[in-house]
């Protein structure tokens, strides 16, 4: 059996969810939305290369080479890397893939794997998530229990990797259920992202949620969340939107003990500033009903210089 087509290309999207991943793993619903930049997935034949060979390269947004490595996958080895620490991961993300497919690797020819990256590997767009759903697409495996056998999550991400447009996701019972949505606010030019750079300890934010909610439900919580998320999918104003982020950004800010964003590091901004992600991403939601360069200059006094429209590189419907 030969391992997945010698000619295979795919394109997979990054995310961003609107809703705090802590609940999402609590069976919460979940806005997400996909980004048009993702990852690109391309094998193709390499005679020159013994059988059973792979040899893997990537790049980042920028054309320029960040991993190189070659495996021998029959024998779960790695014969070369620049860089061990993702060679080894590559391979526990191979041997996942063996688990659901037991011969996906026998009788492998010489193969050559090229993955090309988007957006900046520092965005936390969804490096994995792309990746992952990308092989899985290769081999015709399962992306969903790919990601719960490898890196773990709710696996909103892979549900924005192969969507096409703004979804409602849900863990129902464990099992991932993802709608499409419509999504595209009338007030979406009023609506930026904005490059944090940093991010706050989710590891952290996991523990104190879990510790809360040791002896008691979450249900109560769930039920106010869901409600929140349908209100922000059909909300029509700019004002009620921005209401309904700041009682968001109370109610996760309360359940994992930390202090929102906005009143840690921008208490004089005018709009609304909500995590995104795992509640201390990457990315910021921002609204303003101010100018886009007036909202980029505020952003920059604190040392940001990344912000971009909500529509600039977002799939809405």
């Amino acid at each position: 059996m030969i391992a997945g087509p010698k000619s295979f290309q795919t394109h997979t999207k990054g995310k961003l969810l609107l809703t705090g991943e802590y609940v999402v793993l609590d069976g919460a619903k979940a806005l997400a939305i996909p980004s048009r930049l993702g990852q690109r997935l391309q094998v193709s034949a390499a005679p020159e290369l013994s059988p059973g060979i792979l040899s893997w390269s990537s790049y980042d947004h920028q054309g320029n080479i960040w991993f190189q490595a070659s495996f021998q996958l029959a024998d779960q080895k790695v014969l070369q890397s620049t860089d061990p620490p993702t060679s080894i991961r590559l391979l526990e993300i191979f041997r996942a893939i063996q688990q659901q497919k037991p011969k996906a690797w026998h009788q492998l020819p010489g193969l050559q794997v090229r993955m090309d990256l988007e957006f900046s590997r520092h965005w936390g767009l969804g490096t994995s998530s792309t990746l992952l759903a990308a092989l899985a697409q290769w081999q015709a495996v399962d992306p969903y229990q790919l990601l719960w056998d490898t890196f773990g999550g709710s696996a909103y991400d892979i549900a924005c990797a192969i969507a096409d447009g703004p979804l409602l996701y849900q863990l129902n019972e464990g099992v991932p259920q993802s709608e499409a949505v419509g999504f595209h606010p009338a007030f979406a030019e009023n609506l930026y992202l904005v490059y944090s750079g940093k991010k706050q300890n989710s590891r952290e934010g996991i523990s104190h949620y879990r510790v809360r909610f040791k002896s008691t439900s979450p249900l109560p919580l769930i039920k106010k969340i869901d409600k929140l998320t349908d209100a922000i999918l059909t909300c029509t104003n700019l004002p009620s939107f921005e209401l309904l982020l700041a009682e968001h950004e109370t109610l996760i800010g309360e359940a994992i003990a930390i202090t929102p964003v906005q009143q840690q590091y921008f208490g004089d901004y005018w709009g609304q500033i909500k995590s995104l992600g795992a509640w201390g991403g990457d990315f910021l939601l921002v609204t303003s009903n101010r100018s886009k360069k007036a909202t980029q200059a505020y952003f920059q006094t604190k040392g940001l210089h990344e912000v971009y429209g909500f529509t600039d590189w977002l799939l809405l419907s």
